[in-house]
């Protein structure tokens, strides 16, 4: 489990997941994990200023009923509840989980199945999941990160695009740059160049909530939110801070009263 995440945006302030994967392995490598119930583990997130708990790493929906029980104990205190997912669900699990899960991230990694099996995964199970978890009602975003010589062809971005639309095209599409970490040295950093450009690709195809990341302060405008309707900025941001929220308590665009899909309480 991990804290973040806010409104319209799904943002982790920072990358957790050699620290989750290596705590097992070594316990000297981090922290040692310890056991926490879910009253103690909602204790720690409020201590901590918490609005929100978020299950991921390595995939939340196999430990489904962990994170239930957490999450409705995080519910009785007022907390939001969030999976951060690669998007391998079954009807069954997101049936169950749906009466405690408010918002759901799915990391689609590319739109060419042999992409996906190399990575362990079917992109149509993928696929399926983001189309189900929309009709059931979930708050849903979806994060690509763009890797060199993976998935970042023209054709590529723009499939993937044409198909969030075709679902809605106010869900919300974070555009992210792969940068080399620990053992991983290839491909090169995507470029500002890359990502802009994919940002580019997403609006053309109709969204209206596409963002650039992992490059704070030089992707221009691509980190703010804007009304759809009248181009109002609504959110201000640079990397992980929020300089202006302009959105109403509503949830509404305070210049032409428009709607703003989201979840803003």
């Amino acid at each position: 489990m991990s804290f973040g995440m806010l409104g319209c945006d799904f943002h982790c302030a920072y990358c957790q997941n050699w620290v989750t994967s290596q705590s097992l392995r070594d316990p000297n490598a981090t922290a040692p994990p310890y056991r926490l119930l879910p009253k103690q583990f909602v204790e720690l997130a409020i201590g901590q200023g918490a609005r929100i708990v978020t299950s991921t790493y390595n995939e939340p929906l196999i430990t489904s009923e962990w994170a239930v029980e957490i999450f409705k104990t995080a519910r009785s205190a007022g907390l939001k509840t969030s999976y951060v997912s690669n998007g391998n669900g079954t009807p069954e699990v997101l049936a169950y989980i749906k009466p405690w899960v408010d918002l759901y991230k799915v990391d689609l990694k590319s739109f060419q199945d042999r992409n996906y099996r190399k990575l362990g995964g079917v992109l149509a199970n993928v696929l399926d999941t983001i189309q189900r978890l929309y009709a059931m009602g979930f708050w849903l975003e979806i994060v690509t990160l763009v890797i060199p010589g993976f998935n970042d062809t023209k054709e590529e971005l723009r499939d993937m695009a044409q198909f969030l639309a075709k679902i809605s095209v106010d869900i919300p599409w974070h555009l992210t740059a792969f940068h080399q970490d620990y053992k991983m040295t290839e491909p090169e950093n995507t470029s500002i160049t890359t990502l802009l450009r994919a940002a580019e690709i997403g609006r053309n195809e109709g969204l209206n909530f596409v963002y650039a990341g992992n490059l704070p302060a030089r992707v221009g405008n691509w980190e703010n939110t804007y009304c759809p309707g009248c181009n109002e900025l609504l959110i201000e941001r640079s990397g992980f801070r929020v300089h202006r929220a302009r959105i109403t308590k509503e949830g509404k665009c305070p210049r032409c009263l428009r709607s703003i899909p989201g979840v803003w309480s």
